[in-house]
C-alpha cells in the first residue's frame, strides 16, 4: 500500500506542470516584433508550396490547429484586418529573440537540422539557412522592415 501511495504522489509532481496554464513568452528586453516585417515578409511564406508539402494555410486555417485566417474568396493574399489577426495569432508560437525555441520555426524544420521529428504539413526547411526560414528567424529577432 506504501509503495502505491508513493507512486501515485510521484504520477502527481509529473503531471502538475503538464495541467497547468501557460504563461505567454516573455519578450526579450529591447526585443520587439514588427508588424511590417510580419506583413511583408513572413506572412507570404505561408502561402507558398514547396514541392511535397502543403502550404501552412491550407491546415493552419481551420479546425484544431487553425491560426491563420482563411483568405476571402477569390483573393490571393490577406487583407489587412486579416494580417494584423494572423499578426496576433502567430505571435503566440515565437519567443521574441530567440529563433530556436520558437514553434513557428522548429515544428516545420527537419529534424536533422534541429526540428521537431514530425510536422503533419512535411517538414518546409531542410536547413536553417533555408531563405524562409531566415527571414522568419530575422522578424523574432526582431528585424524591421
Amino acid at each position: 500500500m506504501r509503495i502505491g501511495a508513493h507512486l501515485l504522489m510521484l504520477a502527481g509532481v509529473v503531471a502538475a506542470p503538464l495541467l497547468l496554464p501557460q504563461a505567454p513568452p516573455v519578450l526579450a528586453p529591447g526585443i520587439s516584433l514588427d508588424y511590417q516585417f510580419f506583413r511583408d515578409r513572413v506572412q507570404p511564406i505561408f502561402l507558398h508550396k514547396k514541392p511535397g508539402n502543403a502550404r501552412c494555410l491550407v491546415c493552419h486555417r481551420s479546425g484544431a490547429v487553425a491560426y491563420l485566417q482563411p483568405l476571402s474568396p477569390g483573393a490571393t493574399t490577406w487583407d489587412e484586418e486579416q494580417s494584423r489577426k494572423n499578426f496576433e495569432a502567430v505571435k503566440r508560437f515565437v519567443v521574441p529573440g530567440n529563433p530556436l525555441k520558437s514553434k513557428l520555426l522548429m515544428h516545420p524544420l527537419a529534424e536533422e537540422a534541429g526540428g521537431d521529428d514530425f510536422h503533419g504539413g512535411g517538414h518546409h526547411w531542410k536547413s536553417q539557412d533555408d531563405p524562409e526560414w531566415q527571414a522568419m528567424a530575422a522578424w523574432v529577432r526582431g528585424q524591421k522592415q
